[in-house]
């Protein structure tokens, strides 16, 4: 997959759509029950219990993460809410998420390092990152709740 991205986000970008390959991958073997079945019938955390909860918060947090991207020029925040009710659909909404994060970062591919690495982010979760991070982190959360729907189908 290559892309006329440049740069360190380029990179960054690049990489944050190889990580959903996978997770696509896997989707796209699940039946409609295998997606909604309850796994961790422990868990308290709402997002972590079944495929679809996990795919759901994916979603949700990839948009978060766009927002707070794109909250270095604009205010403009799309808040998802929406279900998604089968593994099409969350396959769907992953490439979604990443074309609105592709497009908020498309006129930032050429910035100068020094430029994006003066861009500070607080998040509502608490945390304070540089741009790069916040993108970084993005991609490390989509490789580790692909992990857990592995573990989830082992």
């Amino acid at each position: 997959m290559l892309t006329n991205r440049t740069g360190a986000l380029g990179a960054l970008m690049d990489e944050y759509e190889r990580a959903s390959i996978d997770l696509k991958a896997i989707l796209s073997n699940l039946s409609d029950t295998d997606f909604k079945v309850i796994r961790d019938h422990k868990t308290e955390d709402p997002d972590c219990k079944s495929i679809q909860t996990v795919i759901v918060h994916v979603v949700h947090s990839g948009y978060t993460y766009a927002n707070y991207l794109n909250s270095i020029y604009d205010d403009t925040w799309h808040e998802y809410n929406d279900p998604i009710d089968h593994p099409k659909q969350g396959i769907e909404e992953i490439d979604k998420m990443l074309k609105y994060t592709d497009a908020i970062l498309s006129d930032k591919y050429q910035l100068p390092a020094k430029t994006v690495n003066e861009w500070v982010l607080k998040t509502r979760w608490g945390v304070t990152y540089d741009f790069e991070q916040l993108l970084e982190h993005a991609i490390v959360h989509i490789l580790r709740h692909r992990r857990q729907i592995e573990r989830f189908l082992s």
